[in-house]
């Protein structure tokens, strides 16, 4: 059976299923798109790039029917009369579908639901509808044969550790021989000009006081059994540990539409210049963070005196209060990739915004704040808190609308 014929059969077969309750049906994909990342356990990184297919994919699905807005990717071609709601679930679901296979039932399911609920709400014949499924598989199709060669899966160079004071080298628990997600660092950018485009100036020299002033900070406030961090630091650590910045900024940024009551297709446009923003900025930490190969706190703590700064001390028991995770320090991924988020949505919703976050990892915990730089501040004290950090807590570099 051809998946436009299946396409045609689940529309007219929800016509006679229950209606479900719902937001729009782009926020109410994004929902989807992000049970799908944490049913799969996508890493961060790979993260961010799903959430920017997927909402280049709506969003240009959407803008091809009211040709409103420039594209992320795909020119408007959409047939006239085509349903909007539908073209937007049907880009989802096509671009989740060949991303999460193994979901496929439950996305399956889902599109269903979803052309119930537009039948029901806004009488659309079937054409209209069957119409905007296929445009959005189009849309959807188009957008992952683009991004199917951006590096994703180009396999690095051989790694070697430095072995030098400074360099990263293999930590534990893992051990892990190679820095992951190394192919990042030369991905293709969604809307930066090339990975470099805006790479931060090199941290400290082991041998400065900003060095030594961050060291003992970390050194301190990090350690598994400190005690000067406070409980309320340890869990904010662990909190903004629990999930991905994307899954915890599409949430939010779900959330605010649904207050501001944003249409469908400024609320879509929204999602995707978010999304290709956590991407890049993503991309552009990676390659940050292979062009300086720095220590992790652990290695640099417990091996200081290699450092030449007469203002460090080993101990070469510390530990930090979490794992240290796999890959370069400098600079600070979470930070920087939720920077690239919450400067998005201050674009459009104003710095001053209030909003609370939360993790699917940690029911009933949330944070919340007055404002979105606020959010970042405190997520750059939790990688100290968490010792996930300890150079310089340097903000991403600045990401562009799509070109």
């Amino acid at each position: 059976m051809s998946k436009r014929l299946a396409l045609v059969l689940i529309a007219t077969a929800a016509l006679t299923a229950p209606a479900v309750a719902s937001a729009d049906v782009a926020t109410d994909w994004n929902r989807t798109m992000v049970d799908a990342l944490e049913v799969d356990k996508t890493p961060p990184p790979p993260s961010a790039r799903v959430g920017a297919i997927v909402q280049s994919a709506v969003f240009d699905a959407v803008n091809g029917i009211a040709r409103r807005y420039t594209p992320m990717h795909v020119l408007p071609d959409a047939p006239r009369g085509a349903s909007r709601a539908a073209a937007a679930a049907g880009a989802a679901h096509e671009a989740l579908v060949t991303l999460f296979p193994a979901q496929q039932a439950m996305l399956d399911q889902r599109l269903a639901d979803t052309i119930s609920q537009i039948a029901d709400a806004s009488k659309r014949d079937d054409r209209s509808i069957a119409e905007g499924l296929q445009w959005g598989k189009t849309v959807a199709d188009e957008t992952l044969a683009w991004r199917a060669t951006d590096g994703i899966n180009t396999v690095p160079p051989t790694y070697a550790p430095a072995g030098i004071p400074g360099r990263w080298a293999p930590t534990p628990p893992a051990f892990v021989l190679m820095p992951l997600f190394r192919q990042f660092a030369t991905m293709t950018p969604f809307a930066l000009a090339s990975p470099d485009q805006f790479l931060p100036a090199p941290p400290p020299p082991l041998t400065s006081a900003r060095y030594a002033r961050d060291f003992n900070e970390v050194k301190a406030l990090g350690s598994a059994n400190s005690t000067i961090r406070t409980p309320e630091q340890t869990q904010t650590a662990i909190f903004w540990q629990s999930d991905t910045p994307t899954a915890i900024w599409n949430r939010v940024a779900d959330d605010l539409a649904q207050q501001r009551g944003r249409s469908m297709l400024a609320g879509a446009r929204i999602l995707a210049l978010m999304n290709i923003s956590l991407a890049d900025s993503a991309i552009a930490i990676w390659n940050a963070k292979n062009t300086y190969d720095t220590w992790r706190p652990i290695t640099a703590i417990q091996q200081a005196g290699s450092d030449g700064n007469s203002d460090t001390s080993p101990d070469p028991n510390w530990t930090p209060l979490l794992a240290t995770p796999a890959f370069q320090e400098y600079p600070a991924g979470h930070p920087g990739v939720s920077n690239g988020g919450a400067t998005v949505l201050a674009s459009f919703y104003g710095d001053d915004t209030p909003f609370t976050a939360t993790s699917n990892s940690l029911p009933g915990v949330e944070r919340s704040f007055t404002s979105l730089s606020s959010a970042i501040g405190q997520i750059e004290n939790a990688r100290v808190w968490a010792a996930s950090t300890s150079a310089p807590r340097a903000s991403p570099p600045p990401t562009w609308a799509p070109r």
